[in-house]
C-alpha cells in the first residue's frame, strides 16, 4: 500500500487529497463539484487512473457528542458509490474539526505569503488532507469501519 485518496464530502464541492502511506503525508489535490446525481465521476475516474490509490479514505461529520447527523449518511451513501465504482478498500475517518483545521492552516499561508484569496477554495481539498493525516497517523481510527468486505 503506498497512494491513498482522502476525501471531505461537501453538498457542493469534495475535497480531494493525496497521501502517501511510506512517508505517513497527505496534500490536498483538488476539489471536484456536487450535482444534484453527485459528483463529477468523470473527473474523479481520471484522479483514479492516474494516481492509482489503493485505499479511499472519507470523513465521516459527526456532531460533537460523536452521533452521526444527515451530513453522515451523504459521505456513506459517497463511500458506497465509491465501493461500487473502484473496488477498492474504504474506511471512514472522524472528521470532527476539520474544516476549521484546514481553515487555519490557510490562513497562516497567507499570512506568509504562500496562498492568495483566490485559493480559497483549496481548502476544501486541505480539510481532504487533514482528514487523511489522520488516518495516516492512526488517530482517525475510532471512527474507521471498514466497508471493503460489504
Amino acid at each position: 500500500m503506498s497512494c491513498v485518496f482522502g476525501f471531505d464530502v461537501g453538498s457542493r464541492l469534495t475535497g480531494v487529497a493525496i497521501g502517501n502511506t511510506f512517508t505517513a503525508s497527505a496534500r490536498g489535490l483538488t476539489t471536484v463539484p456536487v450535482r444534484d446525481d453527485g459528483p463529477d465521476w468523470s473527473r474523479l475516474d481520471a484522479l483514479c487512473k492516474e494516481w492509482l490509490p489503493d485505499t479511499l479514505v472519507v470523513g465521516l461529520p459527526l456532531t460533537l457528542d460523536g452521533a452521526e447527523q444527515p451530513a453522515s449518511r451523504r459521505a456513506r451513501h459517497f463511500a458506497a458509490q465509491l465501493q461500487q465504482r473502484y473496488s477498492l478498500p474504504i474506511v471512514f475517518v472522524d472528521e470532527r474539526h476539520s474544516s476549521q483545521e484546514a481553515a487555519q492552516r490557510f490562513a497562516a499561508a497567507r499570512a506568509a505569503g504562500l496562498k492568495r484569496r483566490r485559493d480559497a477554495a483549496s481548502i476544501d481539498a486541505e480539510a481532504a488532507a487533514v482528514i487523511l493525516e489522520r488516518w495516516l497517523s492512526g488517530a482517525g481510527s475510532a471512527a474507521s469501519d471498514d466497508t471493503s468486505g460489504d
